[in-house]
């Protein structure tokens, strides 16, 4: 049975996580400090961390990074300010997803086997080679992309996007097949989440974003991967 680590400081909102994580058939370990949590985080296999951004100890944000110094696992940001998710854009700290508190328990349940079933489909069971796209090398593997030889950091959806155009070059899918693929058929969302994962993207890997020559847009039907 896979296990998240919940790493909230609000002890009703962590035992309402947790119940309903394991409606799901998932176990959950809560710890209501930062720097116990990071610890906690050491110790066992988790499948993903559901972790609150105010907290004692250590805050989430530093958290977070020290998580993805060594793990690619799914991570997901529980906040109760919107102003906050800018910051976790901007620090760039390779976060998975956020949810607003006060959130639904069903949503956050459900987003979170998403990014499991993600993170395990981009885990083969056997070796895979290197995919390379001009100066773009792409590890499926160890979840790793190099541009430049320089190391990228892309959240899940964004790895997945990009694996798959790179293995379906010169193919153009639409938007509603990319959500259909990448974010699941039960996913909760609007089409218009494929734009704002694509145009992270690009600003990622491309040259020069505003004229992207990876990540093509195929006018009247979607986005195509020219390398």
């Amino acid at each position: 049975m896979d296990k998240i680590l919940i790493i909230e400081d609000d002890e009703l909102i962590a035992e309402l996580e947790r119940d309903y994580l394991l409606a799901e058939g998932l176990e959950a370990d809560i710890v209501i400090n930062g720097r116990k949590g990071l610890e906690q985080f050491e110790k066992e296999n988790y499948a993903a961390v559901i972790l609150d951004l105010m907290l004692p100890g250590r805050s989430g944000f530093e958290i977070c990074r020290d998580i993805r110094r060594k793990s690619d696992v799914p991570i997901l940001f529980v906040t109760a300010r919107k102003e906050d998710i800018d910051k976790i854009r901007e620090l760039g700290l390779g976060a998975d997803d956020y949810v607003i508190k006060p959130f639904s328990p069903v949503e956050l349940v459900a987003r979170v086997k998403a990014h499991i079933q993600i993170h395990r489909s981009l885990k083969p069971d056997k070796e895979e080679k290197i995919l390379t796209i001009g100066d773009l090398e792409i590890f499926p593997d160890s979840y790793q992309v190099y541009k430049n030889k320089k190391r990228i950091d892309l959240t899940a959806r964004e790895f997945a996007l990009l694996l798959f155009f790179a293995r379906n070059p010169h193919i153009a899918f639409t938007r509603e097949r990319l959500f259909d693929r990448i974010w699941g058929m039960e996913a909760i969302g609007e089409l218009a989440t494929v734009t704002v994962c694509v145009n992270k993207l690009r600003d990622k890997i491309e040259d020069d974003p505003a004229n992207p020559k990876l990540i093509q847009t195929v006018w009247g039907v979607g986005y195509r991967f020219g390398g």
